[in-house]
């Protein structure tokens, strides 16, 4: 037999070891191999929902708050603004590009967001068959709409009141669907977009030439801002605090504040794995050391039967790295099942992580796995280099 297989059949002699190291091994990478691609998936997430968003303005409350609910659709807004205020905000000579949304409805946990093209051209929105909203009602809804809830061109449904509740219907008006958006891999894929115009009709709000009485009632839920220039950055936000009824949030800022909080916990948790890594290494080692002194014999035998002392090292070796390396994948492989599992039992389509999921960085932590191995069985492995044959042999 070769050096792996004498390696396999030693580390299967003892089944409960071997699966009590491996089990170790495969927590402590899972944990990592977890917090990697969460970690990493939600970052991506988040700058992907924020790109070429400079500023949300809203009514006053929590800054987090608003940027959750305006960019990332996952919490509940602060309340509503003034069109006019809002739309003299949008006149300033900062601001390249206004963004209005209105918030309030639902249809099946999917947010159905009031707005209008320039939304389309802030996002890069693109439709994979259809076309967008045209008339009120009329709505275009995100690839994941599409295939969670199997709808196409032409179905109708109705809204519910609410950003999450499906008990309080809007019986009174039908939503068309007229167009379908091409994945983009943010968060428009779990949205249904119409009009703002609609949201306001919906709620018993005229619009048009002939709503004048309505005018001063109108609201929105926030604006997505885009300066005009990098001057802007300092004195818009202070314009916005200052002078109006109305809050203004970063999107950059308030998200480096959300990351720094997850990351409490993050590291926390690294530390857990490390510690699972460490005792798993140390527990690696002990087999090993035990296991040699009960096998000292037999390799000397193999020393008198023409084993050098080199292929006794190697094997005490592989033992070690073997052990260690296949905890290191299945641990991997773990952490991606969960993952995905974590995922499918999220509540906010909009965050959800996915398994299906693969980074470079993940062949360093079969790397560490490996020297891991290394470490813990080098000991043993001198050990068994440097064992007198004639005096092992002669205790029998």
């Amino acid at each position: 037999m070769n050096s792996i297989q004498i390696s396999w059949k030693s580390l299967l002699f003892n089944r409960l070891t071997f699966f009590l190291n491996v089990l170790l091994i495969a927590f402590g990478t899972g944990m990592l191999t977890l917090l990697l691609l969460g970690f990493t998936q939600a970052g991506e997430k988040l700058k992907g929902n924020a790109r070429g968003i400079d500023l949300v303005v809203g009514a006053k409350g929590s800054p987090l708050q608003l940027i959750l609910s305006s960019i990332y659709f996952i919490d509940f807004p602060t309340g509503n603004i003034s069109l006019e205020d809002a739309q003299h905000l949008s006149r300033n000579p900062m601001v390249k590009r206004a963004v209005p949304l209105a918030l309030g409805d639902n249809y099946a946990g999917f947010r159905i967001v009031g707005t209008d093209t320039s939304f389309i051209n802030l996002y890069h929105l693109k439709l994979a068959e259809g076309k967008f909203w045209k008339n009120d009602f009329d709505v275009v809804i995100g690839s994941e709409v599409a295939r969670v809830k199997k709808l196409k061109i032409g179905d109708k449904f109705h809204g519910s009141h609410g950003l999450s509740s499906d008990q309080d219907i809007h019986e009174g008006s039908q939503n068309l669907i007229t167009g379908v958006l091409a994945p983009t891999g943010n968060a428009t894929d779990n949205l249904v977009l119409t009009g703002v115009e609609s949201i306001w009709k919906m709620h018993g709000m005229e619009s048009g030439d002939h709503a004048s009485d309505d005018i001063g009632k109108r609201e929105i839920t926030s604006l997505l801002i885009q300066y005009r220039s990098r001057m802007s950055i300092v004195l818009f936000p202070m314009l916005v605090n200052k002078s109006t009824s109305m809050q203004a949030a970063s999107p950059a800022k308030e998200s480096a504040r959300l990351f720094s909080l997850i990351g409490i916990g993050v590291e926390t948790a690294e530390w857990f794995a490390f510690t699972l890594m460490f005792i798993a290494a140390v527990s690696v080692f002990v087999s090993l050391y035990n296991s040699l002194k009960e096998r000292m014999y037999d390799l000397a035998v193999m020393r008198v039967t023409g084993a050098s002392q080199f292929r006794i090292f190697n094997i005490i070796l592989l033992e070690g790295v073997m052990l260690t390396t296949i905890g290191s994948v299945l641990g991997m492989l773990a952490g991606h099942i969960c993952l995905d599992l974590i995922g499918r039992f999220q509540d906010s389509p909009q965050a959800r992580l996915t398994g299906f999921y693969f980074m470079p960085e993940e062949l360093y932590l079969i790397a560490a796995g490996f020297f891991i191995g290394i470490l813990a069985s080098i000991l043993p492995a001198i050990q068994a280099y440097r064992a007198d044959i004639s005096k092992t042999i002669s205790k029998g």
